[in-house]
């Protein structure tokens, strides 16, 4: 066990101080002390998820439990380690490495799941920012064998929103059965998930892409790599796709945006054995998918899969993706006061990109 010096006994971080409403609170916070197997990270940027608002708000119908007061959100977390707790001296990690948190922070690593490689869905996950201490705060326990190596090269702010947005749209394109060459539609191309998705698949996987949004994110989109834009606020985007990919349909359609009606229209834009990926996650009430008929599914050979996160070898080449300029992050640096702030601009959905809290 070693640490890189004296460290102060408390330290700031951000709590959902009323859960329900969007609101957070600045408050201080007592110095953890790494357990067995654990690092302490001295965190100096996160990023801001959609995902965060769903926690903090108590609106995804499919949590087990609310969120309660004084959960500090946040599962976009860099910083360096600053403290090695008992255990950790063979980990492929040490003291001063550059490492990330993602929203499941830790696994048990013998349960089905994570014997079979599926550690994302792990039957004892603990997910950051949803009763466990996310990344909105200067200091966070990790365990040693789960947290992510950050490339030398790649600056932490450009970092942080990869270790989710980045590698959860990757690990969607890579589940979508899609490969080079073939037509991927990405609704909700120009969000906060979409810009990324659109870069990694057309730059880094050589997808042709269909990037679907409003009408003013046109540019940006296909800045990104999308070879088609469309603006599904106008005419018919499930024919436009059609048009698009000489009648048949995309391979893939990756659904990135928090919208029962961008579900709905998904169905219709997938040509035969074609897969629709469900990413995005809406509020309120469970809905299923509107044109998920079982007669057409089995006609035409579709299927529906659903992707939370990657898992750790995606989060390591997702990292490097970035590191090689493959895709860069749209994002603005804010401070933890502002935070909720961005989180009312990303609740009336006027949020461009993403945006990383300096914690310094």
């Amino acid at each position: 066990m070693g640490s890189t010096g004296d460290l102060p006994k408390t330290y700031k971080g951000v709590v959902y101080d009323e859960p329900g409403k969007v609101s957070t609170k600045i408050v201080d916070l007592d110095m953890p002390e790494p357990g067995p197997g654990e690092v302490l990270i001295n965190l100096t940027h996160s990023g801001v998820c959609h995902s965060d608002l769903g926690v903090m708000t108590n609106r995804w119908a499919g949590l087990p439990a609310p969120t309660q007061a004084g959960q500090v959100g946040g599962h976009e977390g860099v910083g360096k380690i600053v403290k090695m707790g008992p255990g950790t001296e063979t980990s492929s990690v040490k003291l001063g490495d550059r490492v990330g948190i993602k929203w499941i922070s830790a696994i048990c690593g013998s349960c089905p799941a994570c014997l079979s490689g599926h550690d994302g869905v792990c039957f004892n996950q603990k997910v950051s920012g949803y009763y466990t201490p996310g990344t909105f705060q200067q200091y966070v326990l990790g365990p040693a064998n789960y947290v992510t190596p950050v490339p030398e090269s790649l600056p932490s702010d450009a970092a942080a929103p990869m270790l989710c947005a980045g590698v959860t749209v990757y690990s969607a394109l890579r589940k979508s059965s899609a490969k080079s060459g073939d037509w991927v539609v990405l609704l909700g191309a120009r969000g906060g998930l979409g810009h990324l998705a659109t870069q990694i698949a057309s730059r880094g996987m050589s997808m042709r892409v269909i990037g679907i949004d409003a009408g003013s994110k046109e540019d940006l989109v296909k800045e990104c790599g999308a070879e088609v834009f469309i603006d599904h606020t106008k005419g018919n985007a499930e024919e436009e796709v059609k048009k698009a990919t000489g009648g048949l349909g995309a391979q893939a359609v990756l659904v990135l945006t928090a919208s029962n009606a961008a579900y709905a229209s998904g169905m219709g834009m997938l040509k035969f054995g074609g897969t629709l990926v469900c990413v995005g996650l809406p509020e309120g009430d469970l809905k299923g998918i509107a044109t998920a008929y079982p007669q057409f599914l089995v006609a035409k050979a579709q299927k529906i899969v659903g992707v939370a996160v990657g898992d750790r070898r995606e989060a390591i080449e997702t990292l490097e993706f970035a590191e090689r300029g493959i895709c860069k992050t749209h994002f603005r640096t804010v401070k933890m006061d502002e935070l909720t702030k961005v989180f009312e601009e990303m609740d009336r959905g006027e949020l461009k990109g993403r945006v990383v809290l300096d914690l310094s």
